[in-house]
């Protein structure tokens, strides 16, 4: 989707800037986890065939898609903490993705993923973080109505689906053929499921994203 060509968004953490040609070595590498290709359903695909598909996440009005940058731990910015300069952005590690595909269109629903690609990576606050920028950012921007909001993560991946249920999303199905759940935002969950998959986890605190404000956390990518 062009609507985030040119477009950056700075968190405290992560930085969430357009998906280019030039991010597409590194993913590549990435999908040649058998453990990544598993988490998220994908098939191994050629480099050129990885060019093509960031190509059509660039140009599909059915698909919008971020690459996830660590924020450094210290910057020579001049501006604020947290907006960097785009040499310095160049120079932030890549460690995943967020997307939304609308298979049909905005009025139908939109199913959100997330992946931070090294183990390194995880439990550093990044996903949660991009998630609650990159929904604040679509439902703002489209303007995309959240109860349209779902994920559909498998069964085993228990850290994921914890972290939806955190961002208010609610387990509302269990596809057993496929092992795994789906989840609505602003829902409760069904009560039988969280126990059917071993899920023996009280969410108690919740992120209020919805009414996060982007102020001063957009900037053009170039």
């Amino acid at each position: 989707m062009r609507l985030n060509e040119n477009t950056v968004i700075f968190g405290d953490r992560v930085i969430l800037v357009p998906y280019r040609a030039e991010h597409v070595p590194t993913y590549h590498e990435w999908m040649k986890s058998p453990e990544l290709l598993e988490l998220t359903a994908s098939e191994p695909l050629s480099y050129e065939e990885e060019l093509e598909m960031q190509r059509k996440w660039h140009l599909d009005d059915d698909k919008l898609t971020f690459i996830l940058l660590a924020q450094p731990e210290t910057s020579t910015s001049t501006s604020t903490s947290n907006i960097l300069e785009p040499s310095e952005i160049k120079e932030c590690k890549m460690v995943g993705d967020v997307n939304l595909f609308l298979p049909d269109g905005i009025t139908g629903q939109g199913e959100c993923e997330i992946m931070i690609a090294s183990k390194e990576d995880r439990r550093k606050g990044y996903a949660i973080e991009a998630l609650s920028l990159f929904l604040s950012y679509l439902t703002i921007t489209l303007p995309f109505d959240p109860s349209q909001l779902i994920a559909r993560i498998g069964s085993p991946n228990k850290p994921s689906i914890r972290l939806f249920q955190k961002l208010g999303f609610g387990i509302i199905k269990h596809v057993k053929v496929f092992d795994e759940v789906e989840l609505n935002y602003g829902v409760e969950d069904d009560k039988e499921i969280p126990s059917e998959i071993g899920l023996d986890v009280d969410i108690n605190k919740k992120v209020d994203w919805i009414n996060r404000s982007l102020e001063g956390r957009l900037g053009k990518y170039d």
